[in-house]
C-alpha cells in the first residue's frame, strides 16, 4: 500500500513539476528564448504553423485529469497504473530536461532526450492495453486517451527535432532536397499512423497527426510540394481515423486487467 501511495505522489509531483517548468520556459523565458523562437530560427521544412503547439494545452489537460484519476482510493490496486507509475516518472524527467535542452539549443541532446520521452510514453501506452483490453469509460477518458494525444504528439514531435537537428549538424540528405526528405518524413508519420491504426484502432492518437499533418500543409503553403504531400498525408489519416471508427478492433467481453501482450 505504501509503495501505490508513493507512485501516486510521485505522478502528482513529476505533473506539476512538468507545468511548471512549461510555463517559466516561456513566460521568463529559459535562456532567452521561447520554444517557438528556437524552432523559427531555421528553415526546416517539417514544422507546422504556430497555432498547432496549442496541443499541449490539450496535452496537459488530459494529464491533469490522468493525475486526479490515478489518486484516487479506487484505483491504488489498478494493475495498469501500477505499472506505468515509473515509466511516467521517466517521461516527466525527459520532458523537463528536453525544455533546457532545446532553449540552451543543444539539438543533439534534444534528440536524446525526446527519445527517452518517446520511449517511455511507448511503454506507458502498451502497458495500457489501449486497443487490446476493456476498462471503464472513467479509465479510457480520463487514462488512456490522454496518452494516446500525448504520444500521438511526441511521434510528430520526434520526427520534426530529427529534422531539426541534422538541419543544424548541416547534414546533406545524401544529396536529396530538403523537400524529398520532407515528403519521405510525412510518409513516415503516415506508416507509423496506419500501423497504430491496423493494431489498435485508437481514434485519439489517429487525430493527432491529422491536426499535426494539416498544420504542415498551411505553414508549408509557399512550398507547394510539401503542402500537397501533407493535405495528401492528412487525407490518408482521416480515412485510417474514420476506417478505426467504423471496424474497431473485437475485444475480449470481459473488462479485465490483463495487460496487452
Amino acid at each position: 500500500m505504501q509503495r501505490d501511495t508513493l507512485r501516486q505522489l510521485v505522478t502528482i509531483i513529476g505533473l506539476a513539476a512538468t507545468l511548471v517548468i512549461n510555463a517559466l520556459a516561456n513566460i521568463l523565458p529559459i535562456n532567452g528564448l521561447r520554444s517557438g523562437d528556437v524552432t523559427s530560427q531555421f528553415p526546416v521544412l517539417f514544422v507546422p504553423g504556430a497555432y498547432v503547439f496549442a496541443i499541449w494545452g490539450v496535452i496537459y489537460a488530459g494529464l491533469i485529469a490522468f493525475a486526479i484519476f490515478q489518486v484516487l482510493p479506487s484505483q491504488r490496486d489498478n494493475p495498469r497504473l501500477r505499472r506505468t507509475g515509473g515509466l511516467f516518472a521517466v517521461a516527466s524527467l525527459a520532458n523537463m530536461a528536453w525544455i533546457f535542452a532545446w532553449h540552451y539549443q543543444n539539438f543533439p541532446l534534444s534528440m536524446l532526450f525526446m527519445l527517452l520521452l518517446l520511449g517511455a510514453l511507448i511503454g506507458i501506452y502498451l502497458r495500457l492495453g489501449t486497443g487490446r483490453t476493456r476498462v471503464t469509460p472513467a479509465e479510457t477518458w480520463a487514462v488512456r486517451v490522454p496518452f494516446s494525444i500525448y504520444l500521438g504528439w511526441i511521434t510528430v514531435a520526434t520526427i520534426a527535432n530529427a529534422s531539426q537537428l541534422l538541419y543544424v549538424q548541416g547534414w546533406d540528405g545524401w544529396g536529396i532536397a530538403p523537400v524529398t526528405w520532407t515528403i519521405i518524413m510525412l510518409a513516415a508519420a503516415v506508416v507509423v499512423a496506419a500501423l497504430v491504426a491496423v493494431t489498435r484502432r485508437d481514434v485519439a492518437y489517429l487525430a493527432v497527426p491529422v491536426w499535426a499533418l494539416t498544420g504542415i500543409a498551411i505553414r508549408q503553403a509557399p512550398t507547394p510540394a510539401v503542402s500537397l504531400a501533407a493535405w495528401v498525408a492528412a487525407g490518408i489519416v482521416v480515412v485510417l481515423l474514420i476506417w478505426s471508427v467504423v471496424r474497431p478492433l473485437r475485444l475480449p467481453a470481459s473488462a479485465d486487467a490483463r495487460l496487452a501482450a
